[in-house]
């Protein structure tokens, strides 16, 4: 069988440093602010030129953590509570072969300073670090398919659960003056329910953490009510 190598264009710089807390899909936290820097024969505006006449990209990309530890024909999505098993190809799982993925995000601006080529982007559900292999405009009249259904994933994921903060947390907020959406992103991120899918049956209390941007964030989760807890430098 032929071989197909496959170079990456450039490389995410995202605020998920982790893949606990990335949301299921792309857009579900427009908060989320994350740069694609161009790398080697890439890095040349004349590879963009005319991008700015779109609002939202689609980004290809490589599983990076993933994928080379293997798939599986059947999977486990977590829109159905991990119970039911479905083919990998009916599913948009991470361990998948090739390890190719796919992201409709939105283009917020072209940057080119000192000789770096960046697409500024909004709504990314990628991972820190997250190599890129291809772009291509999204085409409303082409892409959007408004009659479209969508099997066990036809709407877009809900929850209940409601988010506070801790006063310690609003003070250290309140001071990150470069990142002035802070607390509406983390509200986000929880509201989207990050846990693993059989944690989400528990009903005492339960005590997390994840890394956004340069932070790490603490929070506990009681019934359907996330409680931030301490926000803080990572080290």
């Amino acid at each position: 069988m032929e071989q197909i190598t496959i170079e990456p264009i450039g490389f995410i710089q995202s605020p998920y440093k982790q893949k606990f807390a990335i949301p299921r899909q792309p857009r579900l936290v427009p908060e989320a602010k994350a740069k694609l820097r161009f790398v080697g024969e890439f890095n040349r505006e004349e590879f963009v030129r005319g991008i700015e006449e779109f609002t939202h990209i689609w980004l290809l990309f490589r599983f990076h953590e993933t994928a080379d530890k293997g798939y599986s024909a059947l999977v486990r999505p977590p829109r159905l509570g991990g119970n039911e098993r479905k083919g990998v190809f009916a599913t948009r799982a991470t361990f998948r072969p090739n390890g190719i993925g796919m992201s409709a995000v939105k283009l917020e601006g072209v940057e080119y300073k000192n000789g770096q080529l960046d697409l500024l982007l909004s709504g990314v559900d990628l991972l820190d670090g997250t190599p890129i292999i291809d772009i291509k405009p999204y085409l409303r009249y082409s892409d959007a398919l408004v009659d479209a259904t969508a099997g066990f994933a036809d709407t877009r994921p809900e929850t209940q659960m409601s988010v506070s903060f801790s006063d310690e947390a609003i003070v250290f907020i309140e001071k990150q003056k470069n990142y002035p959406e802070l607390r509406q992103f983390i509200t986000n991120v929880l509201k989207q329910d990050p846990r693993p899918a059989y944690k989400k049956k528990r009903t005492s209390q339960q005590d997390y953490g994840m890394s956004l941007y340069d932070f790490n964030i603490r929070w506990t989760v009681d019934g359907e009510h996330n409680h931030v807890t301490e926000i803080s430098l990572a080290k």
